[in-house]
């Protein structure tokens, strides 16, 4: 499926991620270290621009990576990555994910762009469920599934690695029969 930009709204827009965003995404990283890190475990492997270029081009040129990662723009100014990872086509489920750079939080541009992303895996990608992971603890994250209606299903045991250790992660899902498009 060749992924197209998604409008969110008349200030937000989901752009997919191409070889030319691996600088913009550096920068953001590099300038939002100290907020990023807490919950990222990618922030401190990210030391050059390498590294981001190394990850882009996996997105854009391997078909097996499974992962769609889509730009996000707030009046025209980057604010941060969301993305479809651990896609299943044939069970029909995928997971979200994202962050946001500092100076955008607050405004509801990952809620909204959440929301939409949902609306665009069940009609247009024909999925049947959706889910989305935070670290426990991180409450910023986990209310944007909860404003928008996912289920807590429950926490993932040391769900995700961060250096030597793992965090717990809170799991929400929503199925397509669930779903109300506001």
């Amino acid at each position: 499926m060749e992924f197209q930009k998604i409008i969110v709204d008349k200030s937000i827009v989901l752009k997919p991620t191409e070889i030319d965003d691996t600088q913009p995404i550096f920068d953001a990283i590099n300038e939002n270290r100290t907020f990023l890190r807490r919950w990222l475990p990618f922030v401190d492997a990210t030391k050059s621009v390498q590294d981001t270029s190394a990850f882009v081009k996996s997105i854009v040129d391997d078909a097996e990576w499974r992962q769609e990662v889509f730009i996000i723009r707030y009046n025209d100014e980057f604010a941060g990555l969301i993305g479809l990872k651990d896609i299943d086509y044939l069970n029909h489920k995928a997971e979200i994910g994202y962050w946001i750079i500092e100076k955008m939080t607050g405004k509801g541009i990952v809620t909204k762009s959440v929301e939409k992303l949902v609306a665009f895996c069940f009609n247009t990608m024909e999925m049947n469920r959706i889910c989305v992971k935070c670290a426990v603890n991180n409450t910023a994250s986990s209310n944007i599934p909860k404003r928008i209606g996912l289920t807590f299903e429950g926490i993932e045991r040391a769900g995700e690695r961060y250096g030597k250790r793992y965090f717990d992660l809170e799991v929400y899902s929503i199925l397509k029969g669930e779903w109300v498009e506001v």
